[in-house]
């Protein structure tokens, strides 16, 4: 490297440092003005849950625990003599590999270069060590084990050699190649995304956010905004052919997202592929709330969401029965208005989709991690001192599940390598963060996740309605994704046994997203079918059959079986009652938190 060069690192370097100790101290300020953190992304309160869940009935297996200090003792001893052999040029044999499709060690300095090579495996033969120390516990609560766990990899993951600036040689590189501007650019990444975030949680930029548009190239399935109320936008899609199958269908997608991710594009569409197989279509656009509509609950969501959208629905099109489909939390939501109307002899739902949706929350999965009394007090006063939760603190507890994927790799690529990220439609999606009102979530949570009160037959009563899910007498169909993080398909399968009509369970590959949006043209992800449904999910995979390509035309079969009259299909905004507000997608979707 030349002088001149080597000068112009240093002072790119020095400004770096600057720019890097303005920023902690602005980080600083903000949050030391904030009274209403939230507990959950809070350091020394997670400290404090784990010294907790340590302090309780936890018994140790002292055999397992010495004889993982001894392995820990061993291999560094022996990482340090492999060491001592390649800084000598000698050949040295590797003591510590990543697990295979660990993408973080891909570039080559990681297994050539000594120094870099030396880093990754006494990173690598420390986290074994951890590991080995939680596997060595065993916990009287089974919860607090999966939370030390969980936080425990948290911190593993968080603390690796690449994530560093001078630790990772693909950062080394970039900072070379440019001459230190990288690491400029890098904080003006960091600065921008601090600027949208909220005080409580950092939402790392994922994708190019000005590549889309809704309505120029996601969400452009033509149709029509017919009805709206304070929480919703009912949308009814042109139809594609002149004559529709009788029964419409009603989305009731998640309304801690947007429902676009139902209609990406053309080709990804789940609408669009609906349309084309002879289906009228109408789907729910849920508000994105202020404090101004706090007092919403799960109850109220229910009232103006899908029973509002029902009786649309059916006004428009003169039917007097329904296609239901709900996606996650709007799946959750469909059951409970299902099982609501039932017990009231209301029969207008001719069979319901439940897209990854939990009835029963006995297992929660990670997201279940989150939630002890104190966190869960912690985010319920967030919630009522804003009048909504934010959004974008639960994209961020979303993105910790997977957080190498989802979040260091993001951290790595923006801040320490000064790049921007790639267009990517899900993503674009994924960081479009959607608030909840304050009164629904803290029911939903408390109802639901920490509870468990909708599986109980009569736990939850509205207008003095007793919720029995039983009484969700019409077909279901359950899909669930086998590789899904938010909604294990174990645990929605536990849900087949609470309804009470005909019901079938499909499992797709992949996971909850793209699982889902997985069209017959490509037929990327296989599925899974069994006409049993035996009392656990493990029997019902044991005898269940592997079919290739996209579950989507057995979906579409299913539905036509229930009624497959056709009629002429009805066209958005022709009906007196229910007259084109606006074009889809409407304005509901377009309100963003950033």
């Amino acid at each position: 490297m030349q002088q001149q060069d080597h000068n112009e690192i240093l002072d790119t370097l020095n400004q770096y440092a600057e720019q890097f100790n303005s920023m902690v101290q602005k980080i600083l300020t903000r949050q030391a003005g904030s009274a209403d953190t939230a507990a959950m992304f809070d350091p020394e309160h997670l400290q404090a849950l784990l010294t907790s869940k340590l302090a309780e009935n936890v018994q140790v297996d002292t055999s397992k625990l010495i004889e993982n200090q001894m392995a820990f003792m061993r291999q560094q001893t022996e990482l340090w003599q492999q060491a001592t052999k390649a800084m000598f040029g000698e050949k040295a044999e590797t003591v510590a590999a990543e697990e295979r499709g660990d993408r973080r060690f891909s570039h080559s300095d990681w297994s050539e270069n000594p120094v870099f090579n030396y880093l990754k495996q006494a990173y690598l033969i420390n986290s074994k060590m951890l590991q080995g120390m939680m596997d060595s516990m065993t916990f009287a609560d089974p919860k607090s084990a999966e939370q030390v766990k969980f936080y425990t990899r948290q911190y593993i993951n968080s603390v690796a050699p690449t994530n560093y600036l001078f630790s990772n040689p693909e950062v080394c590189e970039e900072i070379l190649k440019s001459k230190g501007q990288s690491m400029l650019k890098g904080i003006e990444n960091f600065m921008r995304d601090l600027e949208h975030s909220p005080l409580e949680a950092f939402k790392i930029t994922q994708t190019d956010m000005s590549a889309f548009e809704l309505g120029g190239n996601l969400a452009t399935t033509p149709g029509d905004i017919v009805y709206q109320n304070d929480l919703i936008q009912l949308i009814h899609y042109t139809p594609k052919k002149a004559k529709a199958y009788a029964p419409p269908i009603l989305f009731v997608p998640p309304f801690i997202n947007k429902y676009y991710i139902l209609d990406l594009d053309e080709k990804k569409s789940v609408v669009k592929g609906l349309l084309d197989a002879g289906f009228s279509v109408f789907m729910i656009s849920w508000v994105n709330p202020d404090k101004s509509l706090a007092d919403h609950d799960f109850v109220s969501y229910m009232k103006h969401g899908p029973i509002a959208a029902l009786d649309v629905v059916c006004d428009i099109t003169g039917q007097p029965k329904v296609n239901m489909v709900g996606f996650c939390v709007g799946g959750t939501l469909s059951a409970m208005t299902s099982a609501y109307l039932r017990a009231q002899g209301d029969e207008r739902i001719l069979s319901l989709t439940l897209l990854t949706t939990l009835l029963d929350f006995s297992e929660p999965g990670e997201i279940g991690n989150y939630l002890t009394e104190e966190s869960l007090n912690a985010m319920e006063q967030n919630a009522d001192i804003k009048g909504v939760y934010d959004g974008r603190i639960l994209g961020l507890s979303f993105s910790l599940l997977r957080e190498n994927n989802l979040f260091w790799s993001y951290f790595i690529n923006n801040y320490l390598k000064g790049q921007d990220p790639a267009a990517f439609d899900i993503l674009y999606w994924n960081s479009d963060a959607t608030n909840i009102t304050s009164a629904c979530f803290k029911q939903y949570v408390r109802t639901m996740y920490w509870e468990n009160k909708l599986k109980t037959p009569g736990a939850i009563v509205i207008d003095g309605v007793p919720i029995d899910l039983s009484n969700i007498d019409m077909p279901v169909y359950f899909l669930s994704t086998i590789a899904d993080h938010i909604v294990l398909w174990q645990a929605a399968y536990q849900g087949t046994q609470l309804v009470g009509g005909d019901t079938r369970f499909v499992l797709a590959g992949s996971g909850h997203l793209a699982g889902v949006i997985n069209p017959p043209d490509k037929g990327k992800y296989p599925h899974w079918v069994n006409t049993e449904l035996p009392d656990t999910a493990a029997s019902w995979f044991d005898g269940a059959e592997q079919v290739e390509g996209s579950w989507w035309p057995d979906w579409h079969q299913w539905l036509a079986t229930h009624d497959s009259t056709k009629v002429t299909a009805p066209k958005p905004g022709k009906h007196k009652a229910y007259p084109a507000v606006e074009a889809a997608p409407g304005s509901y979707v377009k309100k963003r938190l950033d």
